[in-house]
C-alpha cells in the first residue's frame, strides 16, 4: 500500500495537479490549524460547537472543508480556541 506521502510525490508530478494542489493550500493549512487548535485544547466537535452556539455538523463542514466560513465565523472559532485570528497577505 502507498502511503499519503509517496503518492502525493507523484501525483505532484502532474503540472494541472500541481497547480489545482497549489491553489486549495492555504485552505488546507486554515483547516489543519483549526484542528490541531481544537485538538489542543482538548475539546470535541461538539464541545467547540457549543462554545459559539452552533452545530457540531457545522464545525465538521468547516474542517472536512466543505464549506467557507465567514470571517465573522472564524472570529469565533479564534475566541472560543484562545486564539487570535490573522489574516494576511503576503
Amino acid at each position: 500500500m502507498t502511503d499519503w506521502k509517496d503518492l502525493r510525490k507523484e501525483l505532484l508530478k502532474d503540472p494541472e495537479f500541481r497547480a489545482e494542489y497549489e491553489k486549495m493550500q492555504p485552505k488546507f493549512e486554515a483547516v489543519s490549524a483549526l484542528i490541531e487548535a481544537r485538538i489542543k485544547k482538548g475539546l470535541t466537535q461538539e464541545a467547540l460547537a457549543q462554545k459559539i452556539k452552533t452545530k457540531q455538523s457545522a464545525i465538521a463542514r468547516i474542517e472536512s472543508g466543505n464549506v467557507n466560513p465567514s470571517i465573522g465565523f472564524l472570529q469565533k472559532l479564534a475566541e472560543a480556541l484562545g486564539k487570535k485570528l490573522v489574516i494576511q497577505f503576503k
